[in-house]
Order: structure tokens, then C-alpha cells, then sequence
């Protein structure tokens, strides 16, 4: 279930590059502090593609990210990468273990292959609420009501309804 939560956000945004021009994906929005869709996206990638480079080595950094401008400004480029992430989801679980300075003091700190999943596709809905505000101002686009929403606030409205 979580790989298919994770697939199906990862499609959204594939949809969402579907629909706009290089230029509409690197402009700024005055709502988010002039940062952009691409910018955004960008972030939500790395964070993926981070998740991946260290699996097999079990290690994770999120901050040595690369911070690749060609993800964020090229729509094209950035579908590429988001049907490389699909693809190399794993299905099995394993520890791993996060690194991070924090303060000057170097943090390492144990986890597992399917909690940074997890995070990573509460990160992913996260900015996609924040792209749904640079996005909205765009009449032409098209994005399913529950484009950067919670899979619990999905669920717990579905009950509200009943």
C-alpha cells in the first residue's frame, strides 16, 4: 500500500508537468515567497532520489542533496526523474540510518527503508499543497481536489461524509 500511495503522488506530479510550459514551472510565486513549482518539485525529488542513492549502503543524508537547477526548470527533465524514482522503489525493507549535522554535532541515527518511505511521501503531499497555491492562478490546469492532502485527512473526511 505505501508504494502505491507513493506512486500515485508521484503520478499527480507527473500529470501536473503534463500541463505546464518550462516557464509556468520556473515562476516565481509571490504566495511562496517568490519560490517556484520547480523549486518545490525539485525538493521533493532529491528527497526520493537521496532515499535510493543510499539504500544499498544502508546510509542516508538528505542534506547532501544536489540541488540540480535543471530539475527544477525543465519539465521534461524532471518527468525523467519521477519515472526513475518509480522505478526503482524497492519492496523490501531494511535498516538504514540517517546522517545529519545539526548544530555543528553529527547525528546518525537508525531507521528503516519503508519509515523514510513514509516520510518521504508526507514530505511529497506537503509540498504539493504548497505547489497547489503557486499552481492555482493557472486556469488551464487541472489537479484532483486531494492534490496535497493527507491520506488520513482524505479518510477522515470520507468518514465525516457517511
Amino acid at each position: 500500500m505505501l508504494l502505491k500511495s507513493i506512486r500515485h503522488s508521484l503520478d499527480e506530479l507527473d500529470d501536473l508537468l503534463g500541463q505546464l510550459t518550462d516557464a509556468d514551472y520556473a515562476r516565481p510565486c509571490p504566495a511562496l515567497h517568490n519560490a517556484t513549482i520547480g523549486e518545490h518539485l525539485r525538493h521533493i525529488l532529491e528527497m526520493f532520489i537521496g532515499l535510493e542513492k543510499g539504500y544499498n549502503s544502508g546510509v542516508v543524508n538528505y542534506d547532501n542533496r544536489e540541488r540540480n537547477i535543471r530539475m527544477q526548470t525543465e519539465t521534461a527533465y524532471a518527468k525523467e526523474l519521477i519515472a526513475g524514482i518509480k522505478a526503482d522503489l524497492k519492496s523490501e525493507n531494511k535498516t538504514i540510518y540517517l546522517e545529519q549535522v545539526i548544530d555543528g554535532l553529527a547525528l546518525r541515527i537508525q531507521s528503516n527503508y519503508y519509515r523514510e518511505l513514509l516520510y518521504n511521501l508526507e514530505h511529497c503531499i506537503h509540498h504539493q499543497a504548497l505547489i497547489k497555491v503557486a499552481v492555482m492562478p493557472f486556469k488551464d490546469v487541472l489537479i484532483h481536489e486531494n492534490f496535497g492532502v493527507a491520506r488520513s485527512t482524505i479518510e477522515y473526511r470520507k468518514q465525516c461524509v457517511q
